[in-house]
């Protein structure tokens, strides 16, 4: 599920004019119109040196598909259906709220020629916006020099299916000797800033996301959707999705995702954070992404960046002004004007689980022994168990 996408789709929403309420002496009620409107928290980013009007991008998928660059077109085949979906509570039914999305989907198979022409198109129409290139190809040098020419690259090393046969995508992204090869090839020939696109499917993240910025990528990109069998139905006993009574396993994403990436984010923040620290790289996070608070999240663990498919597959385009909407409402309130007051400010809460341990008992020494939680598993009851379990839960 790989494409082109253009980036900050939509921009920042305009500010309206607050109307306040003042009542009087007297009984009298007036309104007045604030003569300055109030100013809207900052969503533009700078991003290895590429102003962006705010922080998100359209992920690369079926949303940028007008868009989408394939070196050789003649090889890609798509299958329909190419989509399953996971819904709340019992799977299958209808009413459940869509959690989990999973697709078989392969690149387009659009021609490189048509691509080139609507690249052209884009930036005719949208001078100020930054065209982003999902480009992904074979264990081939000349192939992915050929497909250099665009303002940025996120650079595919983490498709979960589709033509591992070709050493195309986490074939690539999994195998981090392959991977250094392949990215010190594209960074010799590009202009501009590369990103590397990493797989979740597999045990270290930050061991790739750390061999493409050493090979000279600007940044990372994580992650890409995780390798899934969506189901099975129960009635016909096929796979889903499924095609002519098969299937194959494919890219799972959606809300279901969110905390898988929220984890492997922060691993590899952690990571620029303590290597590269004052190096202009970038994080851009994927994964889960409906609700401007699910932006925030991944902000606070130090994303410059967040890209949302699954998303405005679901709810359209105009997901994007929601989000933002919703993210101006999270900086208020806590008064963060731009998106640097607030970036990364969660990452440093995060530590090994004996550190936890020691905290916690230092806390207790402080605490006097308060009944606030256990102290050690000898204090769990036979009757009390649940409020005892509810004590520790933290939200």
């Amino acid at each position: 599920m790989e494409s082109l996408r253009f980036a900050s789709h939509l921009s920042t929403p305009v500010a309206g004019i607050p109307v306040t309420r003042r009542l009087s002496l007297g009984n009298r009620v007036g309104f007045r119109i604030s003569a300055q409107a109030e100013a809207e928290p900052d969503l533009s980013v700078t991003v290895n040196g590429l102003k962006m009007p705010n922080l998100f991008a359209i992920g690369s998928g079926p949303p940028g598909t007008n868009y989408t660059v394939s070196l050789d077109a003649s090889k890609v085949v798509n299958v329909t259906p190419r989509y399953a979906r996971l819904r709340a509570g019992a799977n299958g039914s209808p009413k459940g709220q869509i959690i989990g999305w999973q697709n078989i989907e392969l690149i387009s198979d659009r021609p490189l020629e048509t691509m080139l022409k609507e690249f052209k198109q884009l930036k005719e129409e949208f001078p100020d916006r930054i065209l982003i290139a999902s480009i992904m190809e074979e264990y081939n040098k000349a192939a992915w020099e050929e497909l250099i020419d665009r303002d940025v690259f996120e650079v595919n090393f983490s498709c979960p299916h589709g033509m591992p046969e070709r050493r195309m995508g986490a074939a690539e992204g999994q195998d981090c000797a392959l991977l250094e090869e392949v990215c010190g090839w594209i960074n010799a020939k590009a202009s501009v800033p590369v990103w590397a696109k990493m797989t979740p499917n597999i045990t270290d993240i930050t061991q790739p996301a750390r061999v493409s910025l050493e090979a000279g990528c600007e940044g990372v990109a994580a992650i890409n959707t995780i390798m899934s069998v969506m189901g099975i139905n129960l009635d016909t006993l096929r796979p889903e999705p499924c095609v002519e009574g098969y299937s194959t396993p494919g890219g799972y994403s959606a809300k279901a995702v969110h905390p898988i990436a929220l984890a492997k984010v922060m691993s590899i923040a952690q990571m620029m954070k303590k290597e590269y620290a004052g190096k202009d790289l970038s994080l851009s996070a994927i994964g889960g992404v409906e609700k401007g608070n699910d932006a925030a999240e991944f902000i606070l663990l130090g994303a410059n960046t967040v890209q949302v498919c699954t998303g405005v597959m679901m709810h359209g385009y105009g997901l994007v002004k929601t989000l933002c909407s919703e993210l101006q409402e999270f900086m208020k309130k806590h008064n963060f004007s731009c998106i640097e007051d607030f970036r990364g400010a969660s990452l440093d809460y995060f530590t090994a689980h004996m550190d936890l341990v020691a905290r916690q008992q230092e806390a207790i020494r402080e605490r006097k022994a308060t009944k606030k939680g256990l102290q050690s598993d000898r204090d769990w009851t036979g009757d009390g168990f649940v409020k005892e379990s509810e004590s520790m839960v933290s939200n």
